[in-house]
């Protein structure tokens, strides 16, 4: 069973607890602050670190901390609005998982979410898994450009949010020249990112982040390294719920055509 089942058929053996647990109850109109003590199925008592646990610990944190950004300029806009529409499209959500998805938005945008402690926490499920706690980034940073640009609020925030999550700010800047070279081809984010050629040769270097300069053996490491870290079964397996798949695989398929956009550009060079 997912572990969305176990959460909706009862067994709440596995619960987060603490900042997560709440904002999760809170969506769900449950208390689960301090987490479901006492139940007879102990064979899902999971502790941190467990992929289920993670799983619900990145669902969690995805939703409520993306209300969270689209509120940092002060008013949330329909770009951002769409931008979530489009993420609970692309996992194929059932109803109640698209509710809950919502819901969480909507306790993110609230004044007293407690955004400090539920990333703190999240990173600590994560249990040091970066590829994981950097595709969690690059879809905060999607949801900044949604409307075409990041404005100043929404860096900083987005900076604050790196110091909790342990990222430094050259991997964040790394990050955002790659979200933001996806934008230029993905309609600002309103729309899922196509599976067409359009790639700019200047964006697909953004894409590997290699500069033009950078020697055929470069930008070949810096593919494959890509590839491997938004590996759609490879995430899963580290947390990744299985109704991102589709996400991670639109973003494997992003970075092919940009490296394919490179290697066409420098084979008639």
């Amino acid at each position: 069973m997912s572990w969305w089942g176990k959460l909706v058929g009862g067994a709440f053996g596995f619960m987060l607890g603490g900042p997560l647990g709440a904002v999760l109850g809170a969506a769900l109109g449950h208390k689960f602050d301090k987490g479901l003590k006492g139940l007879p199925d102990d064979d899902i008592s999971w502790g941190p670190g467990d992929q289920e646990r993670v799983q619900t610990a990145f669902f969690t944190a995805t939703f409520s901390v993306l209300g969270h950004l689209a509120k940092a300029d002060g008013r949330v806009s329909q770009d951002e609005i769409r931008l979530a529409e489009n993420l609970m499209s692309q996992m194929s959500l059932s109803s109640e998982m698209r509710q809950t998805a919502i819901s969480l938005f909507q306790e993110g945008k609230s004044e007293q979410f407690p955004l400090d402690d539920v990333v703190t926490q999240f990173r600590q499920e994560c249990h040091r898994r970066q590829t994981l706690i950097q595709m969690f980034l690059e879809i905060q940073i999607q949801a900044a450009y949604a409307d075409g640009e990041m404005d100043r609020q929404e860096e900083l925030l987005l900076l604050h949010i790196c110091e909790l999550l342990n990222i430094p700010e050259f991997t964040f800047r790394r990050l955002e020249r790659m979200v933001r070279a996806q934008s230029h081809y993905a309609g600002a984010g309103s729309q899922p990112p196509p599976r067409t050629q359009g790639v700019s040769l200047n964006d697909a270097y953004a894409i590997l982040n290699v500069s033009p300069d950078a020697t055929d053996k470069e930008v070949k490491r810096a593919y494959r390294r890509l590839i491997s870290q938004h590996h759609p079964d490879k995430l899963v397996s580290k947390g990744l719920p299985e109704e991102m798949m589709k996400m991670a695989a639109q973003k494997t398929d992003e970075i092919k055509k940009a490296y394919e956009r490179i290697k066409e550009a420098r084979s008639m060079g």
